[in-house]
């Protein structure tokens, strides 16, 4: 385990983990707790020994949101020099599979950090909400968009309008979280999941990563054209010829992302 100044780091099974670790202060995340989070995931997405990657909190709570704090006294022009969330921007460009583990409050800049994710295995008893307009605000590193496009405009709306809290079963329902299950569990399941996809081939994983994430922002012919040339692409790769071999052979395949 790798300790740094917000947060805590491991692998394990080709999964590399970040524990959230500013517990003192709910896990507020200030722009330290990004820049680390930022610098693990893309070190990690270099790393051929790590598949899948999950953030997490801790058993009681992920996040309670941004550090407020340290944003009190900001204005337009020291947020317009800071740039603070082309870093979150980043995010996206992470190549490799991650996953938020979720237990107990998931709020504000927090939920911001989990839709960044790829998926999000939640606690039953989770919540999750952008209460920025309490705070004459509103999401800023790209909550509004990641909800609309998870929940659709209305309903987006009444949860960014309201700065009110959604249950995990809510949030489950709306297509914002994968799965629920009992609070004991969460990291524990998330694990699981971790380890089922880091045993794919890494060159689909990959390329089926990229290929949605097109399909979202693209026509569907535009996005399809996309597929169809990471399909051909796939053909090129030795795990290609792997699985379709040890499919004929009936033997499990062994993948060496090549």
């Amino acid at each position: 385990m790798v300790n740094k100044e917000t947060i805590k780091t491991w692998t394990e099974d080709r999964v590399g983990v970040i524990q959230l670790d500013r517990s003192k202060v709910l896990n507020a995340l200030n722009r330290r707790m990004v820049t680390e989070i930022l610098q693990t995931l893309e070190e990690w997405d270099r790393d051929d020994k790590i598949s899948v990657m999950v953030v997490t909190g801790n058993d009681k709570l992920f996040a309670a949101g941004a550090d407020i704090d340290e944003m009190a006294e900001d204005d337009s022009i020291s947020l317009e020099l800071l740039n603070q969330f082309a870093e979150w921007d980043r995010i996206a460009w992470v190549k490799k599979p991650i996953i938020a583990a979720v237990n107990g409050y998931c709020l504000g800049g927090a939920f911001e950090l989990a839709l960044s994710c790829d998926l999000i295995v939640a606690a039953e008893d989770a919540q999750f909400g952008f209460p920025e307009i309490n705070l004459g605000v509103m999401p800023g590193a790209g909550g509004t968009v990641r909800l609309t496009k998870l929940m659709g405009r209305t309903k987006a709306l009444e949860w960014l309008w309201l700065g009110e809290y959604m249950t995990a079963k809510t949030a489950c329902e709306n297509g914002v979280v994968n799965r629920t299950v009992a609070p004991e569990l969460v990291f524990e399941e998330t694990m699981k999941l971790a380890r089922k996809i880091a045993r794919q081939a890494p060159l689909s994983v990959r390329m089926i990563k990229e290929t949605v994430n097109k399909s979202v922002d693209h026509s569907v012919y535009e996005a399809m054209q996309f597929e169809r040339k990471n399909f051909y692409m796939l053909f090129s790769s030795e795990d290609q010829k792997e699985g379709m071999n040890a499919f004929v052979k009936k033997r499990k395949p062994r993948f060496k992302g090549k």
